[in-house]
């Protein structure tokens, strides 16, 4: 796996960590409202760019026939996440679609086997700590 994916897969967190710790350490750098509202964007966005890649894979090497269906989840699960209007709630959604698109991703998604461990161990452990920084900012809300 090309370590600019690994460094740029890690960078990506830091949303993810900067808000909840916001929300914790009760920093005045942005309104509570605010780091909520820019912690469910970046989870949305960052949970539509996972289809991508089942999308990609869907055109260019068909596996099965519902992976271009399960390409546009992701994108619409975070959509329909951003019309709840109760934040818990939509946390929660976006918690949970996150790690159901990383199971779609361990039992679907066919990588090069020099790719498959590196990208299932990485992202095992980004996915983990998105979940836990969604509980995190369900917690302090």
């Amino acid at each position: 796996m090309p370590i600019i994916a690994k460094i740029l897969g890690y960078l990506g967190l830091i949303p993810f960590l900067f808000y909840p710790l916001h929300m914790l350490l009760d920093l005045q750098w942005l309104t509570s409202m605010q780091a909520q509202i820019a912690f469910t964007q970046y989870s949305a966005v960052i949970l539509s760019f996972f289809g991508g890649i089942h999308w990609y894979q869907a055109i260019c090497e068909p596996k099965n026939s519902h992976q271009l269906y399960v390409a546009m989840l992701p994108s619409i699960s975070a959509w329909l996440s951003m019309l709840i209007f109760d934040i818990k709630i939509t946390l929660f959604v976006l918690s949970v679609s996150h790690l159901l698109i990383l199971m779609y991703d361990k039992h679907y998604l066919r990588l090069p086997k020099q790719l498959v461990i590196a990208y299932t161990k990485m992202r095992l452990i980004l996915t983990t700590i998105v979940i836990v920084c969604h509980m995190l900012m369900i917690w302090s809300v």
